[in-house]
């Protein structure tokens, strides 16, 4: 079995090859357990070897990385009663010698490190070692692997090995087959490993010393050679390019970097090139003859350019092939059809035959599908999805493929008919992906499918009622099932629990759902209802779903207490989303010792009293969201020890007092968010939590991914399965943090979090004192708002050192002083607001302050410049300040402008967002005119170099 890599996203192709990764392993697990009754015996010395090597290792099923009830993992067979080695599970002798030559060990359970001296190299008539999936603890590949002279198979597959790959690989030249590859952390991969990996997974290998070249140099036996996610920041050797038995080569997400040898493509004896997600990697297609053997070719995702060769069309045995995310160019060969391009789907692809999967998603290619792809009779996995297709269309063409067992249309222009012919079906039919097709009912199609595991609906005009069939639809078999982004106003005879008793990932957010709350069946690890118009209590059932690991109710009517039972789920929560609701009463206090939470979201509801300290045995949450809400309580400095947390939203509550310095030295070591505005807290501002706030004084701005948990969970292990679908798969979704926040004077949503951004808000409470030097620590800070308190003195000159800072809203306060000339340099401030304090002088000029108008500034009668009626050049009368603004400030009130945007992602230095709707809270109608009602201040143009 070739071990390859395989990706957690959950598109249709990869859900398909993770699947049969799935199969194959089973039967390479069957062939382990398959072994001739007839046994040599063995050498006492190697049994004794292996027995010490058994030792080693934890071993039970808590350390399998796959298992099933009754499980026996490959060694359990290994004991002194059972003294003929050679009759082990998973030992191969040679039937002549009496000598081990092979350990097959996958998935045997084993926990622990090899050294050296391990008990393993005393083997040294081993042929073939296999230690795939198993966990090795992140140790390093011992060098005495060298001693293994006769290997011609070493196979270490997603072990979790860690650090740089021994140069004494190099010297085992009999090797016909390496497979390092898949060392990460999270594990990410399958068996097969045909699809792209997860970026954000952290490659554990490394091949710097030796290099590339100088490990396979001497490995001239190669037919099959597999790194995936081995760190590899060099060229791919030209050597490589003159090893012609070399026929599987697989780098998937290695880092490489320079131009890949044209020659790789033309090796006489290559049949597998997967090259994928490598964007250093450069370098053209060649002209392919009719000779090659290749049949499957991916350079997903690298840095190759040039034109496609029109002798592509001679790969006459290719069966799959990908060329997207490249830098291609010209036209689409005549001789064959290809990612990366616009226009129609050429015709000339329907003449391959022999295709058995047809992938061109994520492209350009317009107009209708082509009738003549009911021509490619072996056709398993047909993804068009993400192009610009358009016309209506019936699936009756293509239920002549009856080989079909993936098949996605989602976000193209199509529209689909949703009845069809009841005598035509896919009889296997197991993934189907119909999203933003312009369906407006039910396909009544889905009646005739028994089969699938993972049906997409989502994005589409669905109204009115879930019907009573669709219920029945493939109940004994479907695991993921997407009903988001319709018109759905409930359930036809609403059912007290969902009947699809294997559903793992259920998603039927962003609807029109009413009445109360449908339980989801006991399977469910995800279950995303939000954005609904659902009414009434959480059903008690709710505290039966012992396996679910996020659940967002958010965004609903729901009301009553929050049942002390999620508390307890929270051993197995990841995400627990219950904000904007109208749930009332007190937090639970039940959080368990093993809580797994990540995000917790209970803001915009009703709920009093004190946060629960229980919440303090939650190591792993990043996000916690209490805003809007009627929370009596102090500063929850106990949070501090929180190691992950990076949002911490408590706006809007009664929160009091003073916040006292730090117990503990390191404090919100994480934080990048802390929102604290319109409570009651008092005192000076918190100068030693500044200090210690270690992240926001980190600048990255190469860093573009966003704030999100990733959430892995094994599928297809529930018993009540089928037969053909018992099989493990690991599944990985990503589920985005959203705030609601202030930021340039404005409340803006964002419904995705871009990880550089960093927001400290601490507005409308009754701070005072001065502003603490240690606030210029947070060079990461982008918004910073202390507006609407009793601060004093001047803006110390060190905020001039947060160069990424976008928004600084000082106003309403008692500042006074000249604005220091330092906060000039601030090159990306594109809101900046220090009205109604005691400020003098002259405002700054130059850069963006030029760009700032009077409502920037007015309310400070010592201030001179050309956005005020005083000048600075000649005497000039002195604004007359507001009496009402200090009143206000002591009683707590304040001017809000509350204007509410939905920015998707957040980019520095500027946000693009939609309006939704405005509310305008004020004091006086005349200020709000005086303010807003003629003139608009204009975005500032400053960029990022």
């Amino acid at each position: 079995m070739r071990g390859l890599p395989y990706s957690g996203n959950m598109s249709l192709t990869s859900s398909y090859f993770m699947f049969l990764s799935s199969i194959f392993l089973l039967l390479t697990f069957q062939l382990s357990y398959s072994l001739s009754s007839m046994h040599p015996l063995c050498h006492a010395d190697e049994r004794s070897a292996l027995l010490q090597f058994k030792e080693s290792f934890i071993i039970n099923n808590s350390t399998c990385r796959f298992f099933y009830d009754d499980y026996l993992p490959p060694v359990a067979s290994w004991t002194l009663e059972n003294s003929s080695c050679c009759s082990w599970v998973g030992v191969d002798c040679d039937k002549k010698s009496g000598h081990v030559i092979g350990l097959e060990l996958i998935n045997s359970c084993l926990y622990g490190s090899i050294n050296s001296s391990s008990s393993l190299f005393q083997l040294v008539h081993l042929q073939l070692l296999d230690l795939s999936y198993n966990n090795f603890n992140f140790s390093q590949i011992p060098s005495s692997i060298g001693n293994l002279s006769k290997l011609q198979y070493l196979r270490l597959f997603d072990s979790f090995f860690a650090g740089q790959i021994p140069s004494e690989i190099s010297q085992l030249s009999k090797l016909s087959s390496l497979d390092l590859s898949c060392n990460s952390q999270p594990s990410s991969c399958s068996v097969l490993g045909l699809v792209s990996f997860d970026p954000s997974s952290k490659r554990l290998l490394e091949l710097k010393r030796p290099h590339f070249e100088s490990l396979v140099q001497n490995l001239t036996n190669l037919e099959e050679l597999s790194l995936s996610l081995v760190n590899i920041p060099y060229p791919v050797p030209s050597l490589l390019a003159n090893m012609s038995s070399l026929s599987f080569l697989i780098l998937t997400s290695c880092g490489l970097l320079g131009e890949l040898p044209t020659n790789i493509f033309q090796l006489p004896n290559a049949e597998f090139l997967h090259l994928v997600q490598n964007p250093g990697l450069i370098g053209n297609l060649p002209d392919f003859n009719r000779t090659s053997h290749l049949n499957y070719l991916n350079v997903m995702g690298t840095g190759m350019s040039g034109e496609i060769p029109a002798s592509i069309g001679n790969l006459g045995s290719l069966e799959q092939l990908s060329l997207s995310f490249n830098n291609f160019s010209g036209l689409v060969p005549p001789s064959i059809g290809s990612n990366g391009f616009a226009g129609p789907i050429p015709c000339d692809l329907m003449n391959l035959t022999r295709l058995t999967t047809l992938n061109l998603e994520s492209n350009k290619f317009q107009g209708p599908i082509p009738s003549s792809i009911s021509r490619l009779k072996n056709l398993m996995n047909l993804d068009l999805s993400f192009n610009n297709l358009s016309g209506t269309m019936e699936l009756d063409s293509l239920h002549v493929l009856k080989n079909l067992t993936t098949l996605s249309l989602s976000f193209n222009k199509l529209s689909l008919l949703g009845k069809i012919n009841s005598s035509a079906s896919f009889p296997n039919l197991t993934m189907l992906s119909l999203a933003s097709c312009n369906l407006s009912e039910f396909p009544q199609y889905l009646q005739n499918l028994d089969k699938l595991i993972y049906l997409d609906l989502s994005f589409n005009n669905i109204r009115g009622l879930v019907p009573q069939w669709f219920l029945e639809t493939s109940k004994e078999t479907l695991l993921i099932l997407d009903l988001s982004h319709n018109f759905l106003t409930g359930f036809d005879q609403s059912p007290l629990v969902l009947p699809w008793y294997t559903l793992e990932i259920l998603k039927i957010d962003s609807n029109r759902i009413q009445g109360s709350l449908p339980v989801p069946p006991l399977s469910t690890v995800s279950y995303i209802i939000s954005n609904n118009s659902l009414t009434g209590e959480i059903p008690p059932l709710i505290c039966n779903q012992t396996l679910l690991q996020v659940l967002d109710l958010s965004k609903n009517n729901l009301s009553g207490q929050i049942p002390e039972c999620l508390g307890s789920l929270s051993n197995s929560l990841s995400i627990l989303n219950l904000g904007s609701n109208n749930f009332h009463g007190t937090i639970p206090q039940t959080w368990t010792l093993g809580c797994k939470l990540r995000m917790i979201n209970l803001g915009q509801n009703k709920l009093k009293g004190l946060i629960p300290r229980s919440m303090s045995k939650c190591a792993m949450l990043e996000f916690f969201d209490l805003g809007h809400n009627q929370i009596n309580d102090t500063f929850p400095f106990w949070l501090g020890t929180l190691p992950e947390l990076k949002i911490l939203i408590l706006q809007y509550n009664k929160f009091h007092g003073a916040i006292e310095s730090p117990y503990f030295k390191s404090t919100f070591p994480k934080l990048r968010i802390i929102d604290l505005s319109y409570n009651g807290l008092v005192g000076n501002l918190p100068s030693d939590y500044f200090n210690s706030c270690s992240s926001m004084k980190i600048v990255d701005e190469e860093q573009l991914a966003y704030l999100q948990a990733d959430i892995s969970f094994d599928m297809g292990l529930n018993e009540k399965l089928p037969d053909f679908l018992s099989f493990p798969m690991m599944v990985r979704e990503y589920y985005d943090y959203s705030i609601i926040v202030k930021n340039k004077g404005l409340r803006t949503e964002y419904a995705k979090i871009i990880a550089v951004f960093a927001l400290l808000d601490f507005s409308g409470n009754k701070f005072e004192g001065e502003v603490p030097e240690s606030i210029g620590t947070l060079k990461g800070l982008i918004a910073l708002d202390l507006s609407n308190n009793l601060l004093s003195g001047h803006i110390p000159s060190a905020m001039g050192n947060l160069t990424q800072l976008e928004s600084l809203d000082l106003s309403l306060n008692k500042l006074s002083g000249e604005i220091p000339q330092q906060l000039a340099q601030l090159n990306f401030l594109s809101f900046f607001n220090v009205s109604y304090n005691n400020f003098t002088g002259p405002i700054l000029r130059g850069n963006q302050f030029d760009t700032f108008l009077n409502n920037s500034f007015e309310g400070n009668s010592g201030l001179c410049g050309n956005q005020l009626s005083r000048k600075c050049e000649g005497p000039k009368a002195f604004l007359p300040p507001l009496s009402a603004s200090t009143d206000n400030q002591e009683s707590g009130s304040s001017i809000e402008y509350d204007w509410k945007i939905v920015v998707i992602g957040y980019g520095s230095g500027f946000i693009i967002g939609v309006v939704i709707g405005h509310i305008v809270i004020t004091r006086k109608h005349d200020l709000f005119l005086k303010n807003f009602g003629i003139r608009q201040p204009k975005a500032s143009k400053g960029k990022k170099k």
